[in-house]
């Protein structure tokens, strides 16, 4: 294909997709950015389960209370976090890897140690102001969901 098919080629992908109501892809820079703006300050708000124990019972709830997300290198984030669930409450600076599928971020942890609190595995999507993922300990595990509440958003009550 010659230099000008090509452009033209790609000006027409760019024009169809503004057409079609579809925005050009951000660049993982910008998505990063966007992760880190969302994060910072925000407080996670939600529900979890525990798999064969919540049958018929009230989910658990569980917040996480965040200070300041950035990148560190490559996948790796820093993620100062205050962790409350079921009566536990430990505020830890986190060191997470961070994975992409597209432009959905997942905070992937394998049996990590989290003074306090227990070794976990985890894989937590981020998704405008939700968050949902699966969870397990040791011996146990379950599902994970809520919503994220932005710095400076007031919090609203779960619908019941």
């Amino acid at each position: 294909m010659t230099h000008r098919r090509a452009a033209s080629a790609l000006a027409l992908v760019a024009w169809a997709s503004v057409a079609l109501g579809q925005q050009p892809e951000p660049s993982r820079e910008e998505l990063e950015k966007q992760f880190a703006e969302t994060l910072s300050g925000a407080t996670l708000v939600g529900q979890f389960t525990i798999t064969g124990v919540n049958d018929g019972k009230p989910l658990g709830e569980d917040r996480y209370t965040l200070g300041t997300v950035k990148k560190l290198k490559e996948d790796l984030w820093s993620i100062e976090a205050r962790i409350q669930y079921g009566g536990k409450d430990a505020k830890l600076p986190l060191a997470l890897p961070v994975k992409w599928a597209g432009d959905t971020p997942v905070i992937s942890v394998t049996k990590v140690a989290f003074p306090g609190l227990g070794t976990y595995s985890a894989r937590v999507v981020i998704y405008g102001d939700q968050y949902a993922g699966t969870w397990s300990g040791s011996d146990h595990g379950g599902t994970m969901f809520g919503r994220i509440i932005k710095k400076g958003e007031e919090e609203k009550p779960a619908d019941k």
